[in-house]
């Protein structure tokens, strides 16, 4: 078998191996939603609808058909594009998913930022100095803001950063007074405003924006320093590192020229792993800084019982884990060729 069959081989295995996964997701969330104890006809024609309403209405969205042909029915809108109706507002579920979408990513990508170009060489100097003052500093914050609840550290930050001291601003993107002026192009509030040429919203949403961001950004922290450690220890702790130390290369050469050189493919992961967790799992900070993104939209959609909207998210969400993954095998093949035969 030549390397180009092997190549598209295994193309065909990863895009088998996604589309099982996404069915299979796809499957369990729409069973589990339709056992579980909400009822959303009630929740759209009211506790107050008599009973020939909301026979009516329950006959509409389909409810009345058996299990597997309403998942078939939603699979073959599904092929077509449509996710259907969201209960909430009325709007087809990929319509507010677009929407509220990019709050979160500008949410999660300053975040993840945040927590890679600190949490990497905190971890890095901890390993190097193992044992040392700076390492158990470092490992304390990490083990902080790994165990600390964030919706609890969100509003210490609001009493203290806004309330008190006034060096950022409060709830939502912008203030009430500037919302709306910047026409929507792509949904990022940074680039719209600059998009627009209004300094004074890009201002006013960066503060906004640094706060959460950053209370996110200490959590991934946390996490991307203390794998950071474990990788950098398991290669210090290797024959080559004694080699090239016994050559009489300086430590900054041995730490990062050749230790943290081997560990970049792990980090790979764990850095994608960790932006996909804030893009979906960023819900207690929304809540509590009442961030319009696609955390807020889920867990309001999953408490209605809109399981139009909540298989949507899902789909989203796997399909961020799955690309995440796949451009960590490409990025692979950059840092690790022995990845490409």
């Amino acid at each position: 078998m030549t390397l180009t069959q092997r190549h598209w081989r295994r193309i065909r295995s990863r895009v088998m191996q996604v589309a099982i996964t996404l069915f299979g997701l796809l499957l369990l969330t729409f069973f589990i939603g339709r056992v579980m104890p909400l009822d959303p006809v009630l929740a759209i024609v009211g506790p107050d609808a008599d009973h020939a309403t909301y026979q009516q209405v329950y006959h509409q969205l389909g409810f009345d058909k058996p299990l597997w042909m309403q998942f078939w029915i939603y699979l073959q809108g599904l092929l077509h594009g449509n996710l259907g109706l969201a209960l909430l507002t009325g709007q087809p579920v990929i319509n507010d998913i677009l929407r509220v979408f990019p709050a979160t990513v500008e949410l999660a990508t300053l975040a993840i930022v945040l927590g890679t170009g600190l949490g990497v060489p905190l971890g890095v100097w901890a390993a190097a100095r193992r044992n040392s003052l700076v390492d158990y500093l470092v490992r304390i914050i990490s083990l902080a803001g790994y165990s600390t609840p964030i919706f609890w550290v969100g509003m210490i930050g609001l009493l203290l950063f806004y309330a008190h001291l006034g060096w950022v601003g409060g709830a939502g993107r912008v203030d009430f007074s500037l919302d709306g002026i910047v026409p929507r192009r792509t949904g990022f509030m940074l680039v719209d405003a600059l998009l627009a040429g209004n300094i004074t919203v890009f201002n006013n949403a960066l503060n906004h924006l640094i706060l959460p961001a950053s209370l996110l950004g200490f959590h991934s922290l946390a996490y991307i320093s203390r794998m950071t450690r474990s990788f950098m220890l398991a290669q210090l702790s290797q024959e080559f590192i004694l080699t090239a130390r016994v050559k009489g290369l300086t430590e900054w050469q041995v730490v990062w020229q050749h230790a943290f050189r081997n560990i970049l493919v792990q980090l790979l992961t764990v850095v994608a792993l960790a932006y996909g967790s804030l893009l979906e799992g960023a819900v207690l900070i929304e809540t509590v800084f009442s961030w319009p993104g696609f955390g807020s939209y889920l867990t309001g959609s999953l408490m209605l019982g809109d399981m139009n909207a909540v298989m949507g998210c899902v789909l989203v969400v796997g399909l961020i884990f799955v690309m995440l993954n796949l451009l960590s095998d490409l990025l692979y093949q950059v840092f690790d060729p022995r990845t490409k035969v």
